[in-house]
């Protein structure tokens, strides 16, 4: 049987690919059931759900993803992106966490920067997505 770690893999590269995110989603759900303490994981899932127009979804995935690891700018990215489409607030404090985390780390700021591009290849009109990075690079 094939591991989280090999679904995971095998899932990000068909992600690379471009496969669509639609058809990628049930990896995810497999890969966070099996394995429910992989942030990364969940991170991914709430990236997919956000990519198809499913806000709600994406945030709870995303929340998940904060909660294992506080850590992760792309889950602070996505949790805060989620609440934007939800209209929530307190969206602004996972913003400047996410901000003074790539601030410290130069990998995660092209990380991150890397994951904006895509994600705007892959729905270009993606507002939140944009006023999240505007906020995040820009002030």
């Amino acid at each position: 049987m094939t591991t989280p770690e090999e679904l995971f893999k095998e899932g990000f590269e068909r992600y690379q690919a471009g496969e669509d995110p639609e058809t990628l989603i049930p990896v995810f759900k497999e890969i966070c059931n099996r394995a429910p303490k992989n942030s990364n994981a969940w991170t991914s899932l709430a990236w997919l759900y956000l990519l198809t127009d499913k806000p709600k979804l994406a945030y709870n995935a995303a929340k998940s993803a904060v909660k294992l690891n506080p850590h992760d700018p792309q889950a602070r990215v996505n949790l805060a992106t989620a609440m934007l489409e939800l209209g929530k607030s307190g969206v602004r404090s996972h913003v400047e966490l996410a901000a003074q985390l790539v601030l410290v780390d130069t990998d995660w700021q092209q990380e991150i920067v890397k994951n904006f591009e895509d994600g705007l290849t892959r729905k270009p009109d993606w507002k939140s997505l944009i006023k999240v990075k505007q906020w995040l690079f820009e002030g």
